[in-house]
């Protein structure tokens, strides 16, 4: 059955349908690791379509980009101001939750009610939890309101890179993908520092408040520069009938019960109940899901025959594997910065800039790689590669307390996932058909989420369940032994992971012992983060190359 929807009239351009679906699939020839060649565009529109795109959705992606790194610099101070450091991972989990969600549905959306549509919506959830974020009262409410962020964070950047695949031969591809990261880096780059200053000054509270009027001015950016007609007229309820809405619930649950188990075990323990039930029906809820995507629904954001392709596959684990191993590093190393070393979130803000720009540089990189060679398989494969490298600096250089080594191991992950996320994104549109490019696109982001939730959490766990049993056991569970001679260790251990600032107020043998249990915990988490990059490297050989032509 046709999908409904994706094409208008003959010789016609809607908003649903790709600008270049008749583009031919001809002149195939076989290569090493499978390779076939990809088709040819025959219009050079698309050049001139990009003048008016990419200002009103390099603007958006600026400011999604800047929001990320303003909130990762910013966690210790959130979590001291609301006393609640030990579950600061939830201020990313919450927001890449969301992002997991519903990344993949903007895919199947943006084919039912258009691009424009959904990209407006985006903007105006994003801007609504930025908002809502910023006047917050405590951690629960601060969770909701990511939550909500990621909703139109993830429709940001499903939407624009579906434009991209619109309007870019395929050639050209990672070439216009560059454009857009080095927008999406220099919004990181800023994000970093700037996100540090504001809480080190006015307050965390601006990073996000300052963001609602910027999705305004964004919103409106879309509004009038963007100009696709409209060809759809089936009635908003039929629409709604084709949203794979138990999809996505059972992804959630997955989801949620995995994230749920595994920050109940590192706080209360792996004995207690909460984590074993909730560890128990992940698994579950994970099979259920994909019954629902390859059985049941009738319209699947993630459907089987898209997930399970052997040209797609190995593309969607590199890229849930590499964003896990990636996202683990980004959100140790301010907390490190500021737990162990007692440095302000304006400088670990500024530690982190060299990271943001070396995606940048290795994103640009891969795309002109592939624009000058038309190959994707070993520039994929050394990318990853180079990933996981990164780990013996970066463990080395905790251990070792060297500040410039550990941002030696941060520049070298960055290097390695940018320029393999933009050459994966290439090997999914070469090897996916045209008429599947659009949830292609939107199930890579669905693993690229995936994986940075899953990451951020796994090293979150393994973080505090070291900080903890080591403080409990280094301080004494009894009366002030090892302690601060005013109360148990037990005591400290609980409020030196709700708030850095109690650090400072403990005496200095003590504080000392502190800082090297967080060092501990810091290095702890690297072994997760090493197994979710081998991965990634691993999977990574099994990508099909495919050689494109000009």
């Amino acid at each position: 059955m046709p999908r409904p929807g994706r094409h208008g009239a003959k010789g016609s351009t809607t908003e649903t349908s790709p600008l270049l679906s008749d583009r031919p699939r001809d002149s195939y020839t076989d290569d090493n690791h499978g390779a076939t060649s990809s088709p040819t565009p025959k219009s050079d529109e698309p050049k001139a379509n990009m003048r008016l795109l990419l200002p009103a959705v390099g603007a958006g992606m600026f400011m999604v980009a800047l929001d990320q790194l303003l909130v990762v610099t910013s966690y210790a101070k959130i979590g001291n101001d609301l006393k609640a450091l030990k579950n600061t991972s939830w201020i990313a989990t919450s927001y890449f939750l969301t992002l997991t969600i519903f990344q993949p549905l903007y895919g199947r959306l943006s084919d039912i009610f258009g691009r424009k549509e959904c990209l407006l919506f985006a903007y105006a959830v994003f801007g609504l939890g930025c908002l809502g974020c910023g006047l917050s009262q405590d951690i629960v409410q601060l969770c909701i309101w990511r939550a909500v962020s990621g909703i139109g964070g993830g429709g940001v950047n499903a939407v624009v890179s579906i434009l991209l695949s619109d309007l870019v031969p395929l050639r050209e591809r990672g070439v216009y993908q560059g454009y857009i990261n080095v927008i999406w880096g220099t919004g990181t780059s800023l994000g970093a520092p700037l996100g540090g200053f504001l809480a080190d000054t006015i307050g965390w509270r601006w990073s996000f408040i300052c963001q609602a009027p910027l999705s305004l001015v964004v919103l409106l950016m879309v509004c009038f520069l963007i100009r696709l007609p409209k060809t759809s007229h089936a009635h908003w309820l039929t629409k709604l009938g084709r949203i794979d809405v138990l999809g996505a619930a059972t992804l959630a649950l997955a989801v949620v019960t995995l994230l749920v188990g595994l920050d109940a075990g590192s706080n209360l323990g792996w004995s207690h109940r909460a984590p074993l039930v909730a560890l128990s029906l992940s698994p579950v809820f994970f099979a259920l899901f994909v019954l629902v995507e390859t059985r049941v629904a009738k319209y699947p954001f993630a459907p089987g025959h898209i997930i399970f392709s052997p040209a797609l596959f190995a593309c969607y684990l590199t890229n849930f594997f590499g964003m896990a191993g990636q996202m683990a590093t980004f959100f140790l190393s301010p907390l490190y910065f500021q737990a162990v070393e007692g440095r302000t979130a304006a400088e670990s803000g500024t530690l982190m800039m060299p990271a943001t720009l070396a995606i940048v540089a290795s994103s640009v990189g891969g795309g002109w790689i592939i624009k000058r060679y038309g190959r994707l398989y070993w520039p994929t494969v050394l990318s990853f590669a180079l990933e996981l490298s990164s780990v013996v600096p970066f463990a080395l250089s905790v251990w070792l307390g060297s500040t410039v080594g550990l941002c030696v191991g941060l520049v070298l992950a960055a290097l390695g996932i940018g320029c393999g996320i933009t050459t994966t994104l290439i090997g999914l549109l070469a090897n996916a058909a045209p008429e599947d490019s659009a949830v292609a696109i939107a199930c890579s982001y669905l693993f690229r989420s995936l994986g940075s939730s899953m990451g951020v959490g796994i090293s979150s766990a393994v973080q505090q369940q070291l900080i903890r049993s080591q403080l409990e056991a280094r301080l004494g569970g009894g009366g002030g032994g090892g302690g601060d001679g005013n109360g148990n260790g037990s005591e400290i251990a609980e409020r030196v992971r709700e708030s850095l600032d109690y650090i400072n107020e403990l005496p200095r043998d003590v504080a000392d012992l502190v800082r090297s249990v967080y060092r501990l915990g810091t290095l702890g988490a690297v072994v997760p983060t090493t197994l979710l990059l081998t991965a990634a490297f691993l999977a990574s050989f099994w990508v099909k190359e495919k050689v494109l032509e000009k």
